[in-house]
Order: C-alpha cells, then sequence, then structure tokens
C-alpha cells in the first residue's frame, strides 16, 4: 500500500512538472510577439563549447535586424530551399516527415549490408522538418534525436504557429539561425560572407546562404564548392515561386 502510494505521488508530481513546463515553453512563446528573444539553447550550447575548447579564440557575430530590413532575396531563398509550403503549413508537413522516414530506413538498411562486407558506413539521415520545427528545435531543444524530444518538437512547433504569425516566426529564424562557426542570424552573414548588409543581398547571394542551412560550418570552409554553386543556382530558379508570409 505504501508503496503504491508512493508511486502515485511520484506520478502526480511528474505530471505536475511537465505541465509547469509547457506552461513555461507558452509563456516564453507568447512573449515573443513583442519581444526579440536573446538567444537560443543551441546558440547557447554553441557558445559554451567554442568557450571550452582550448587553443580557441572566442569569435561570435550576431546582430538583429527587423523583418522589413531583411531582404526579400533572403526570405524566398530560404523558403524555396528549406521548406517550399512554409506560408501555407499548420508547422508540420506530415508527408515530408513519412518521406524522411522512408529515405532514413532504406539507408540504414544499406548501411547495414555494407557492414556485412566490411565497408561499415554510418547512414546519412535526412530530415523532414519545417522551418517553424527548427525554430522550435533552436529555441528551446537540444539536438539529441529521441521520440520524446521529436514530441516536444511538435508540441513547440504547433504552439509557435498558434501564437506567432508567419511573418514574425520568419524574422525570428532569420535572426538567430546558424550560418556557420559563430555566425548567427542573417546580418552577421551577409557581413561575414559579402561584407554588406542583409538587405543588400543579390539573388544569387541569397540563395547561397540558403544552401549552407542544413551545413553552414561544413560549406564554410569550401565557399567555392562545385555542389554550391549549382544548387544555388537551382534555388535562384525557384525562388520566383516562393511564397512570402
Amino acid at each position: 500500500m505504501w508503496l503504491r502510494q508512493a508511486f502515485a505521488r511520484w506520478c502526480v508530481l511528474l505530471l505536475v512538472a511537465v505541465v509547469a513546463l509547457q506552461l513555461f515553453f507558452v509563456l516564453r512563446i507568447a512573449c515573443m510577439v513583442v519581444i526579440d528573444p536573446q538567444s537560443t539553447a543551441f546558440e547557447r550550447s554553441e557558445a559554451w563549447r567554442v568557450l571550452t575548447e582550448p587553443d580557441k579564440p572566442f569569435a561570435w557575430r550576431q546582430q538583429w535586424v527587423d523583418y522589413d530590413e531583411l531582404s526579400d532575396h533572403l526570405k524566398r531563398a530560404v523558403i524555396a530551399s528549406e521548406d517550399s509550403d512554409f506560408s501555407y503549413h499548420d508547422g508540420v508537413e506530415w508527408e515530408a516527415i513519412e518521406k524522411a522516414w522512408q529515405k532514413n530506413a532504406k539507408a540504414e538498411q544499406q548501411a547495414v549490408r555494407k557492414s556485412r562486407t566490411g565497408k561499415p558506413r554510418p547512414p546519412k539521415i535526412i530530415g523532414g522538418s519545417t522551418i517553424t520545427q527548427q525554430l522550435a528545435k533552436n529555441l528551446f531543444l537540444s539536438g539529441e534525436r529521441t521520440l520524446l524530444r521529436k514530441a516536444q518538437e511538435f508540441m513547440l512547433t504547433l504552439t509557435l504557429e498558434l501564437l506567432l504569425p508567419k511573418q514574425r516566426i520568419l524574422e525570428i529564424y532569420l535572426n538567430s539561425v546558424e550560418w556557420g562557426e559563430g555566425v548567427f542570424g542573417a546580418e552577421a552573414a551577409a557581413q561575414h560572407y559579402f561584407r554588406k548588409s542583409a538587405d543588400k543581398l543579390s539573388a544569387y547571394e541569397a540563395a547561397r546562404l540558403a544552401v549552407m542551412l542544413p551545413r553552414p560550418k561544413f560549406f564554410e570552409k569550401i565557399p567555392q564548392s562545385a555542389y554550391l554553386n549549382a544548387r544555388a543556382q537551382t534555388i535562384v530558379a525557384r525562388m520566383a515561386d516562393a511564397e512570402l508570409p
């Protein structure tokens, strides 16, 4: 009887803690309607990583730019590259997630077969995340891949879509996303790579930045990558069809 009562109390406390955490997230997101977030969970983890690495100078670039001062080229490029239906969906693209799940399962099977032949190779994991999902993860969560973390990401995504207009979601995303080692936000990226402000980016420059987003640190080291150039040209061609919120 005593163990049953103790277990019940722990369950109640756990439920209260979960509800309190969700209310905290809701309050944080509601404040973002009028208050620009000063940092994200991902930024803080990156800052800590850089600070704790020996013999590595701490360099950080970030400057907030309001939505109207961001280049429409960059907005269209990021939407065309990352989330073509951003202006229309409710935060989650279920079909894209299903396709990514299938591709990842196939990649894992291929990796298992190659390991049996003595050529082990980690599978390439493909994501199906929307811009809103990426923002939810960057703002509040760690980078671990677990079902619990993914479930929390979905809840945060729906809350972002419920409380913030699409323009605000895109504004926060473009001001906080990583574009290189210690380079966060569109203004810092524009200055770092092109020595100009974010509102002066050309269509091609914006497309190059958009293509970098999945692997910014990798492409920062190879700015003349043939893939980067070719992919940027493809994104430029798609930008005319990208609908801004």
